[in-house]
């Protein structure tokens, strides 16, 4: 059977648009700031084991599963939708074609199933119908960019959700996926002005060195989330000894190296 192409390609990427007027070079200081953060945890952690690419479909519904889990957690239900509803790894025509309540039971282990299951359902009816076949291997074809506003249009995807498809599967493209794990880290230590997670990761991206491919970007994420789950937790994080301490206005004053702000000092 011949393969299935997207009839409304042209409407959904559409030709592209001028480049924007390139930002202001960044002073060597900027631009060796994520540099010396990901020296210092490398030296601390060593280098993370090598990511086991997935096809981008396999990605986007782990990614959909996976947010607020644990990774065992989200690894197993994996491996349960796999056995009770599908042929194999990639095939997820039965994922699909389940009811809204058997996924619901399926993913029962994982946070929030009574959100994430009918989001996996109709993102994936919603990638049928716009594609004509349950697959995400055209999306190779097109700009960064635009795969990932394509993929925000579906129930759950936000932000955090593209920008792991684009960089964990096998399109690994450059984008750095910034979860609650990682802006924690980056919000303590003040290395772009506090916002939100789609915002931070726009800001932060100014900074990440041309030289880093999507692989180095995807090391990089995977040592700051280990470094928010081993020593800068949500609560009582483990400043002292902190191989980022000297760099972490937060740690700094947690641990009195700095006084705390004063209401007149305190950024809103």
């Amino acid at each position: 059977m011949a393969e299935a192409t997207p009839a409304s390609s042209t409407v959904l990427f559409p030709e592209l648009a001028p480049e924007p007027e390139a930002p202001r070079p960044l002073t060597p200081e900027q631009a060796d700031k994520l540099p010396h953060i990901h020296r210092l945890l490398l030296a601390y952690y060593d280098r993370p084991a090598a990511r086991e690419l997935w096809d981008p479909l396999t990605q986007l519904i782990y990614s959909l599963l996976a947010s607020r889990t644990k990774t065992p957690v989200s690894h197993q239900v994996m491996r349960d939708l796999e056995r009770r509803f599908t042929a194999g790894p990639g095939h997820w025509e039965s994922v699909r074609d389940a009811t809204t309540t058997e996924l619901e039971h399926a993913i029962a282990i994982v946070t929030f199933p009574e959100q994430k299951a009918p989001h996996l359902k109709a993102t994936l009816m919603g990638i049928t119908a716009r594609y004509g076949s349950l697959t995400l291997d055209f999306l190779a074809k097109y700009r960064t960019d635009k795969i990932r506003d394509w993929l925000e249009q579906f129930p759950g995807v936000g932000p955090n959700t593209s920008a792991a498809v684009v960089n964990f599967s096998t399109l690994r493209r450059r984008a750095l996926v910034v979860d609650a794990n990682h802006l924690r880290v980056i919000q303590r230590l003040c290395v772009v002005p506090r916002a939100d997670a789609a915002t931070t990761e726009h800001r932060l991206m100014r900074l990440v060195p041309e030289t880093w491919d999507a692989a180095m970007l995807d090391e990089h994420h995977s040592l700051i989330k280990l470094h928010a789950q081993t020593l800068c937790t949500f609560t009582e994080p483990k400043c002292q000894g902190c191989p980022l301490l000297k760099l972490c206005p937060t740690g700094q004053r947690n641990t009195g190296e700095l006084p705390l702000a004063t209401p007149s000092e305190a950024v809103l």
